[in-house]
């Protein structure tokens, strides 16, 4: 077999032993998606009416046009902190140094994680976003290139907070650790545009919402969804996107290949 087809092979091997253990061991994953169906739900039915007023709106049902598109991206940052504890747990039960010393593609490893955990990302997108229309939010106006522009910006935007995600499980000296390293890709939506217009902050915290990667990626898939103006921050969302993937390629394989664990 040629070196690709072993990358596959032992790659798709990878993917399914992580998918296994997904399904076997669910809890982490539920706790995870739980926030961001909570928030939904509180935001939605506590708060509504006000915050669509304070966004111009004229109903609960502007708000939850407005909050969905944050919230989905808010699932994808949950979800890849069961990556970082996933990975931090295979280094420190001492799996991964025993996958050295077979005879298996030593980046398989890695990218059945990457791979897993996307689905999984997108997969907890879908219940989030069923949750959703099923309190009230719709996209009547979106098209079929606007669908599929929104879902390749999930995919992309799963797939650059993994690879950061995985290289934070391979620091981490535990699944707590692990956990907490992660905090950020859930504080951070929080901190973004996910919740209340740009405008509407001081200006002192408006350059922690502008200038980072969840508001021009929340912006862009609101645009893509709801027929918003999108501006530059698609080319923004694709630029942190692809520079977030390509750091945490590197930081990953860097410190796996040279970790002596």
């Amino acid at each position: 077999m040629s070196s690709l087809s072993l990358a596959v092979r032992d790659s798709s091997t990878m993917l399914r032993r992580n998918l296994l253990h997904a399904r076997r061991y669910p809890s982490l994953t539920l706790n995870l998606l739980l926030t961001p169906i909570m928030l939904l739900l509180l935001f939605v039915y506590i708060f509504g009416d006000t915050m669509s007023a304070g966004i111009g709106g004229g109903d609960r049902s502007d708000y939850i046009a407005y909050l969905v598109p944050g919230l989905l991206l808010m699932t994808i940052g949950s979800t890849t902190i069961g990556t970082a504890v996933s990975v931090s747990n295979d280094m420190t039960e001492g799996i991964i140094a025993r996958f050295r010393t077979m005879a298996i593609h030593r980046g398989s490893v890695l990218v059945g994680h990457v791979v897993g955990s996307v689905l999984q990302s997108i997969m907890s997108v879908v219940l989030v976003g069923a949750v959703a229309v099923a309190i009230g939010f719709r996209s009547t106006d979106a098209t079929v290139l606007e669908w599929l522009g929104a879902f390749g910006l999930l995919v992309l935007f799963s797939m650059a907070l993994t690879w950061i995600a995985v290289g934070m499980g391979l620091i981490s000296p535990n699944a707590e650790a692990a956990s907490n390293n992660a905090m950020p890709m859930i504080l951070l939506p929080l901190l973004s545009s996910a919740f209340v217009p740009v405008d509407a902050m001081p200006g002192w915290f408006r350059p922690i919402a502008e200038y980072q990667p969840f508001t021009p990626a929340i912006e862009t898939l609101r645009g893509l969804l709801l027929g918003t103006e999108i501006g530059n921050n698609g080319w923004l969302a694709i630029a942190w996107c692809l520079g977030l993937a390509v750091l945490g390629y590197f930081w990953s394989t860097a410190k796996f290949n040279h970790d002596p664990k």
